[in-house]
């Protein structure tokens, strides 16, 4: 499961942005990425219960498992690309937002815990 070109973040959400056809910005999206995520986890609840898949290195995933997987990623991906661009912010944006709020807590040594502001 190879792409053959080199796409950034907002070039992604530049080109999703073709297939974004609905009525209620931000709120659409918003409900998407949840039912979107839920069926990723969905995915893997059935791994587990239909296949044994323990992901802990006792039985590794085969590329078709892989590759459903990925395919629910991508449609996940698609909802934060339109959230996002329905509030006004670029993916790359979102990404190096989340970067330097990571690398903030690892310098603090908050990478573990809980909480938004640790």
């Amino acid at each position: 499961m190879t792409y053959s070109r080199s796409l950034t973040m907002n070039d992604y959400q530049a080109e999703m942005a073709s297939t974004a056809i609905y009525k209620w910005p931000i709120i659409y999206p918003a409900l998407g990425l949840a039912n979107e995520a839920g069926e990723v986890l969905g995915k893997l609840k059935k791994l587990i219960r239909d296949n044994d898949v323990r992901f802990d290195g006792t039985k590794s995933l085969t590329d078709t498992q892989r590759a459903d997987i990925a395919a629910e990623l991508g449609d996940v991906l698609w909802y934060v690309a339109a959230f996002s661009r329905d509030l006004g912010i670029s993916l790359n944006e979102v990404a190096e937002i989340n970067l330097e709020k990571l690398a903030d807590r690892k310098a603090r040594g908050k990478l573990m815990g809980s909480g938004d502001k640790r």
